[in-house]
């Protein structure tokens, strides 16, 4: 009787402890997804100056916050190899110009006479560890193009790191390292950082070893534009502070006096290219949502509420003008002034309509555009957020549903970079490429809808090269297409039985 006893009481036992087991390993989970690819119950042993993570109790003393972040903060170097570009030239057989009545004769010899080499290119900048497993990010513009991205850390340990995505739209890029226990930057609060609060800026400017300075926040929510050189749909929001950053700097981390990473130092505003005083970083709650869709996704689950905006930089002529057209008058700093809802968007299905003044999302007051893309950054389609505006003076406010670019709240797949070329695409004949004196290519057979319709490519257009690197095949192409990822790339080649070789530039980061 006992025995039987105390085996139901054992098997009791173990079903309770599995059944807690369980149920604590979820919630763990779940936990780290909202943590943003962060444990949340552990913290790194570069924390170990701070009492509970509690500040310093010297309020300017910035020795724990640097002496926590600097391990975690490392120096990245790419390298871009030697390549061989193809420049105009006689064209062998290849006849007449196909497109000189519109460009003229000379058109095919614009980009130069004969093949000549770029050397192999170095740069560096800086990247921030977030998980002791080696998860690091930086800027896309440190590392796009690279072929080798090599890491070294605080301690001089270097390591071949892995590109695993980007985000040019942001300037987010996410690499990792093969090591383990590894210090890294517990993420702060980016919605907390108030104006006036002393911040540390940490890299590797200017190849110099691991640098710290300090600054204080003097705006939020800056939009200086300089996204758009990598992008058709750059979201900007920036901590602007006036920590000296350098070039070097880039992908480095802004810390708040906790130690904690508010944001990754991206950008200056200089007529020089030097420091002159104002550094920009991406606000970490946007950095932290980015990093996780890449991780988990291997791209960005961007949120559009559906709505066109009077742009920050508009200037008063814009602005007299739209005050004309729709009779009402835009006073600066009251919200965000509505120009257009395209139909069955997230805002015309809510009822929000031209002419409309966004005041406040989720109740977080919205004065500008640059605010107004901070905070839906920070959601992904299929969220519901609150929208406040102002319609005839009246304040209303309404639950709308966050969409992805093609209008429904579906997970957006990693689209291939064949696909957003979107052309049809076959290996050139070997017959055909011996006669234009070539030891391969590829043939665009169709356009198609991508991103070569937005260029002036035709039909039978033979690609021999891309930014001046050899392609003899279609997989060939496939290849260094998914290792140049985004940016601007140019297609090389020629048309079979016309004379000249062309190139043609295309953007990989439009949408």
């Amino acid at each position: 009787m006992n025995m039987n006893f105390k085996t139901v009481a054992t098997m009791v036992a173990i079903s309770a402890t599995t059944a807690i087991v369980s149920v604590w390993g979820v919630s763990k989970f779940n936990a780290y997804q909202q943590a943003g690819w962060q444990d949340p119950n552990k913290v790194p042993f570069n924390y170990a100056g701070f009492n509970n993570n509690n500040a310093p109790a010297v309020a300017v003393d910035f020795t724990p916050a640097a002496t926590t972040a600097v391990p975690a903060v490392v120096h990245i170097k790419t390298k871009i190899k030697e390549k061989q570009i193809s420049g105009g030239g006689s064209g062998g057989s290849r006849g007449r110009n196909p497109f000189s009545d519109f460009f003229g004769e000379d058109f095919g010899d614009f980009f130069g006479g004969g093949p000549r080499v770029v050397p192999e290119q170095r740069a560096s900048g800086s990247g921030v560890l977030i998980t002791e497993d080696g998860y690091i990010v930086t800027n896309n513009h440190v590392i796009d193009g690279s072929d080798e991205i090599n890491v070294t850390l605080a301690n001089k340990k270097s390591y071949k790191a892995t590109l695993i995505g980007a985000d040019p739209s942001t300037d987010i890029a996410v690499i990792k390292i093969e090591a383990k226990g590894l210090p890294y930057l517990i993420y702060g609060n980016s919605d907390e950082a108030k104006l006036g609060q002393w911040v540390l800026a940490i890299g590797y400017p200017l190849s110099l070893d691991a640098t710290v300075t300090a600054g204080i926040i003097s705006a939020k929510s800056r939009s200086i534009d300089i996204n758009r050189k990598q992008s058709d749909k750059p979201v900007e929001a920036f901590i602007q502070t006036d920590a000296a950053v350098n070039p070097g700097n880039s992908g480095g981390a802004l810390v708040n006096t906790n130690g904690e990473l508010i944001g990754i130092n991206s950008a200056i505003a200089s007529p020089t290219g030097s420091y002159a005083g104002y550094s920009y970083a991406i606000p970490v709650n946007i950095v932290k949502k980015v990093v996780t869709d890449i991780v988990k996704f291997g791209t960005v689950q961007r949120a559009y509420i559906g709505i066109n905006f009077l742009p920050e930089n508009a200037t008063d002529e814009q602005k007299l003008a739209y005050e004309k057209e729709f009779g009402i008058s835009i006073k600066e700093g009251e919200g965000v002034f509505v120009t257009d809802v395209p139909a069955n968007g997230a805002a015309a299905i809510a009822g929000i309509k031209k002419y409309d003044i966004i005041t406040k999302i989720d109740g977080v007051n919205i004065t500008s555009g640059p605010e107004l893309q901070e905070q839906v950054a920070k959601h992904k389609p299929g969220d519901k957020v609150a929208i406040t505006y102002k319609r005839a003076g009246k304040e209303n406010t309404v639950t709308l549903t966050l969409k992805n670019k093609v209008g429904n709240t579906d997970i957006v797949k990693n689209t291939s970079i064949i696909e957003k070329l979107g052309g049809t695409f076959e290996n050139l004949d070997k017959k055909v490429a011996a006669a234009n004196e070539v030891e391969g290519g590829v043939v665009v057979k169709k356009v198609g809808e991508g991103l070569l319709k937005k260029s002036r490519m035709q039909d039978g257009f033979v690609i021999i090269s891309v930014n001046g690197s050899e392609i003899k095949n279609l997989d060939e192409l496939k290849e260094i297409l998914a290792k140049i990822k985004s940016g601007v790339v140019r297609l090389e080649g020629f048309y079979p039985g016309f004379e000249g070789s062309y190139t043609y530039p295309l953007n990989l980061s439009e949408e």
